[in-house]
């Protein structure tokens, strides 16, 4: 399989995925601005959405959508503790966070990130998306991870997006099991060697 990706971006969630669940993979880096692939192909002719994460399956067909990625490669591991088997209670808990990070922080961030949103709504958002950060700090109390003690494709997805508010300038100061809970995902291995993969670590 081959992940079309670009650093730092929402396509190091089923990165981290790939990694955890043990699958071979190779990379191929995506300029966002130029849509160019390292490899000076039109990412466009790749992926006519234009953004990543995009994965090529072996057959050569293409997944795009970061959480059905991370969904597909938990199934193709057979890693139940990624994303736990099909009609469980816990597979849709599962799914639950991955449908609340992408629609409700996820898309928040993209609006911070639009140099063309005016710094007064810009304001307004980041507002809303802090209150959003406390709910999910408040919900991460006396866990380990999202769903309990299991590392899940949902807490990669969260580790990636809450990663952006440095960078937005979003305080998550007061978000204690927030905090913590990000220390713990950045320690493990797997998520660790996709950081340095795409050179976000020394």
């Amino acid at each position: 399989m081959k992940l079309f990706y670009a650093p730092g971006a929402c396509s190091l969630a089923p990165h981290i995925v790939l990694r955890e669940a043990q699958l071979p993979f190779q990379l191929e880096r995506v300029n966002t601005s130029t849509h160019k692939t390292q490899h000076d192909a039109d990412y466009y002719a790749i992926n006519p959405k234009g953004y990543v994460p995009l994965l090529e399956l072996d057959n050569g067909e293409r997944l795009s959508e970061g959480p059905v990625i991370s969904q597909y490669i938990s199934d193709q591991a057979g890693n139940h503790d990624l994303m736990p088997a099909a009609g469980t209670t816990k597979r849709y808990r599962v799914m639950e966070w991955q449908n609340y990070v992408t629609s409700e922080l996820h898309k928040s961030f993209s609006s911070l990130f639009n140099p063309a949103i005016e710094a007064s709504a810009k304001s307004v958002i980041s507002t809303a998306l802090r209150k959003k950060f406390d709910w999910v700090s408040s919900q991460l109390e006396g866990k380990q991870y999202l769903t309990g003690d299991a590392f899940t494709a949902a807490d990669a997805y969260l580790f990636t997006v809450a990663n952006w508010s440095k960078h937005v300038g979003l305080d998550l100061s007061g978000c204690t099991h927030l905090l913590d809970y990000l220390k713990r995902v950045a320690a493990r291995p797997a998520v660790k060697a996709a950081m340095q993969a795409e050179g976000l670590l020394a």
